[in-house]
């Protein structure tokens, strides 16, 4: 979608009794919540049956932990659904770095191994990749994707990097600093037809892509459902297919680790599995209010605007462009460029983002790459026009003067 696509505010989602959305959740009132990417939100009837499962668990633990296993398959299945995959195909682990760390663990010891990754890669998922790769006695190779390379441009710069060594690649679905897609099923196809294993880093697509595995052939699938699915933190889903998926055991090992993929990873101890098993009232929220295809328009519409109105404040600001062209674009999120002095590492992008919610009283995601400063816009169904109006009118002007600054000191150090 263009800057010149949305051009009005798009009418806030209500709830049935007419209330605003925002109101489901419990975000704290005195901050502008920008930022649903990073960690996602929880609607309060998902807390609400999360405590209720708590209060079970603490009332009658000798009860609930043997009991638990068939409570997780259940919860699979559901989860499952969801997704679009099959059940038997699913493991629940806290996170999507909990489930790349799992395959990355699992994997055979290969003498030599190359693993192929690219500069857009989450950092905790490529660091891993660097120690698996010391490991092997490999190495990691990095395809340089141009920010706006569309889908062919960015399947060969991945694929340049894939030789006879490479022995795994690793490729985001959706990536988080530049808040765009890359060409996994293209990719996932070549590395069938070669017999390299595909480890897809997916932690933006659950709820954000309708069938998120529907067409993508690949071994090792990681996403998170707290995220855009809203569910409660911790909550991610590993799936794997084919005979690698035997491979792979929980990161701790309980009385379930001779049990099957994924049977396995349901029995982990005195592990608190209480947010894998209130996902779902947080994903049916979403569906028996809104639908999830009404809210993903919804979400879209708002981050088509939101770049709009924060993309021009910022050009009138600088007097450049602002708009980002990320080449394969995702629904509900943007990019906007800001100000020279702002973000221009990742440092100093999570220091901003420390200081706008402290300051600015806005919890907002700045991102980097290649030394340039991003704003990372996300939209989900609590958000509303004015929010990023605010932001535009009383903030831009803020970081514009936090930039000035900035420049200023960097050139007299």
């Amino acid at each position: 979608m263009s800057e010149t696509e949305v051009t009005t505010a798009p009418r806030p989602l209500l709830l049935a009794d007419g209330r605003p959305a925002a109101r489901a959740w419990s975000l704290d009132p005195a901050l502008r919540h920008l930022n649903h990417g990073s960690f996602g939100a929880v609607p309060v009837v998902a807390q609400e049956r999360q405590q209720e499962l708590r209060t079970r668990m603490e009332s009658a633990p000798v009860v609930w932990f043997p009991e638990l296993p068939q409570r997780l398959a259940a919860a699979r299945a559901d989860l499952a659904a969801f997704l679009g995959t099959d059940p038997g195909d699913l493991a629940l682990v806290p996170n999507a770095s909990a489930g790349v760390s799992v395959v990355y663990a699992g994997l055979d010891r290969r003498a030599g191994g190359e693993i192929v990754v690219t500069d857009h890669g989450y950092g905790a998922v490529t660091m891993g990749a660097e120690r698996l790769a010391r490991r092997w006695g490999g190495r990691v190779r990095t395809a340089r994707v141009p920010l706006d390379a569309g889908e062919e441009q960015a399947y060969e710069a991945v694929m340049a990097e894939v030789g006879e060594a490479t022995d795994l690649i690793v490729v985001d679905q959706i990536t988080s600093a530049t808040a765009r897609r890359l060409p996994v099923e293209r990719i996932g196809a070549e590395a069938r037809r070669r017999g390299i294993p595909l480890l897809v880093d997916a932690a933006h697509a659950p709820g954000l892509i309708a069938a998120p595995l529907d067409g993508l052939d690949c071994d090792f699938w990681a996403g998170n459902l707290h995220k855009w699915g809203c569910a409660p933190r911790g909550t991610a889903a590993l799936v794997a297919r084919g005979p690698l998926r035997e491979r792979l055991y929980p990161l701790i090992d309980s009385w379930g680790a001779a049990d099957p993929y994924p049977d396995r990873f349901d029995q982990q101890g005195t592990i608190d599995a209480t947010g894998y098993l209130a996902a779902a009232t947080a994903l049916d929220f979403v569906a028996t209010t809104w639908g999830w295809p009404a809210a993903r328009r919804y979400m879209d519409d708002l981050a088509g605007y939101a770049e709009r109105i924060v993309g021009a404040a910022f050009a009138e600001l600088t007097g450049t462009d602002a708009f980002v062209d990320v080449g394969m674009p995702v629904p509900g999120m943007r990019l906007v460029r800001l100000p020279e002095g702002l973000a221009d590492s990742r440092v100093t992008a999570d220091a901003l983002r420390d200081r706008a919610t402290a300051e600015l009283g806005v919890e907002a995601a700045f991102t980097s790459f290649g030394g340039v400063g991003y704003m990372r816009l996300s939209a989900h169904v609590y958000n509303t026009a004015e929010d990023y109006e605010y932001f535009a009118e009383s903030c831009v002007p803020v970081l514009g003067e936090w930039a000035r600054t900035a420049r200023e000191q960097r050139h007299t150090s």
